[in-house]
């Protein structure tokens, strides 16, 4: 497996290693789960990688352990772009199901897929209509009707970023929500879109009108930060100050947007915010042809997991197909809190006010 945990390992001593994680990675041991031999099997079977964490509270008198499996994957397209669209997208849905499978054996109970996971992400192309069968109805479209399948099964709930398309036509970059009994349960429509270089996502969908929901499922409060978002750090807080203690960053990025800093924003949100963050990046390379020309991009994977203490989980592979378990408990969003008082200080009257006035 290709990440920067397995570079560091094959370099350092032990102690070195144990000094490394404690500052980089912000504790020394990753504290791994031991996962089902049939996880191990599975994975290697069906070609893609699974790495399990846990993340701890301090006991408390008062409040019984809050604990929680998370899920996260990150997956390259099943077949060349120029195949038949139904195509395309059934052989991801089967190499998903694959992968849902064994993170309910694990006993995932909230589960978020990547950005735009159920096609090829085109936007690149600076084509539109010849894509337009991939975007759907968030309530009843092909993947969520794949997906509530799955969720009643497992008793799990889905978060599933999509392109949607509306009543009147006009798309979105949108997270769909689907809860523990196969049921839709809301969506949130991407508020950043980019305009950097080849990504101009504003020539294919509108900014999102949502706002920042957060959802009540029956195992967390969570909430999704589409991609692009994750630049921003008020977008970040909003989750926040509405109650979130779990907050998912699907996306599809290259090394060219933002590598250097991916393990950053979301960990910094993390700490700024008490709350979790989940980073998820599809991963592999995808080659479209543009009036006889040559478009191709390479994503780079490597999804993790940072706790609100500022500790995170390695990030998967950069180059493969993966699952990442990672067991919270959510007491710690509150003992964190408690610890460094960030909403109590944070002076949102002031900011409030100067933002009011600016022009």
């Amino acid at each position: 497996m290709y990440n920067l945990d397995n570079i560091i390992k094959e370099r350092l001593k032990p102690e070195q290693l144990k000094q490394f994680n404690k500052i980089y990675y912000g504790r020394e041991d990753h504290c791994k789960l031991k996962l089902l031999e049939s996880t191990i099997e599975v994975s290697a079977r069906n070609n893609f990688d699974v790495a399990g964490y846990s993340f701890s509270a301090a006991k408390e008198e008062v409040r019984k352990p809050n604990i929680l499996r998370l899920g996260l994957i990150q997956h390259s397209i099943a077949l060349p772009t120029d195949s038949p669209i139904c195509e395309q997208r059934q052989a991801i849905f089967d190499k998903i199901e694959k992968i849902i499978d064994v993170a309910s054996s694990e006993n995932v109970r909230i589960i978020c897929l990547q950005e735009a996971w159920t096609m090829p992400f085109f936007l690149c192309t600076r084509e539109k209509e010849r894509w337009a069968e991939f975007v759907e109805s968030p309530s009843d479209g092909p993947s969520t009707l794949f997906l509530s399948k799955l969720a009643k099964k497992h008793e799990m709930v889905i978060v599933s970023p999509i392109l949607e398309k509306d009543e009147d036509g006009v798309w979105w970059n949108t997270a769909v929500i689907i809860d523990e009994m196969g049921n839709y349960m809301g969506k949130h429509r991407k508020n950043h879109l980019p305009s950097v270089g080849s990504f101009s996502e504003t020539s294919y969908y509108a900014p999102g009108d949502t706002g920042h929901p957060v959802f009540e499922t029956k195992y967390g409060k969570i909430a999704v930060n589409i991609c692009y978002g994750r630049h921003q750090a008020l977008n970040w807080l909003m989750f926040a100050i509405n109650g979130a203690d779990i907050v998912f960053n699907p996306s599809a990025t290259i090394a060219e947007f933002g590598e250097t800093f991916w393990g950053i924003e979301a960990r910094n949100a993390a700490i700024a915010n008490s709350y979790f963050t989940c980073s998820i990046n599809r991963v592999g390379n995808e080659e479209f042809y543009v009036q006889n020309e040559k478009k191709s991009r390479t994503y780079y994977g490597s999804s993790y997991v940072t706790a609100p203490d500022g500790s995170r989980t390695p990030g998967l592979s950069k180059d493969k197909d993966g699952l990442l378990i990672v067991e919270v408990d959510l007491n710690l969003c509150r003992q964190i809190k408690d610890k460094w008082n960030f909403n109590m200080t944070a002076r949102l009257d002031m900011y409030t006010k100067a933002l009011a006035q600016f022009k």
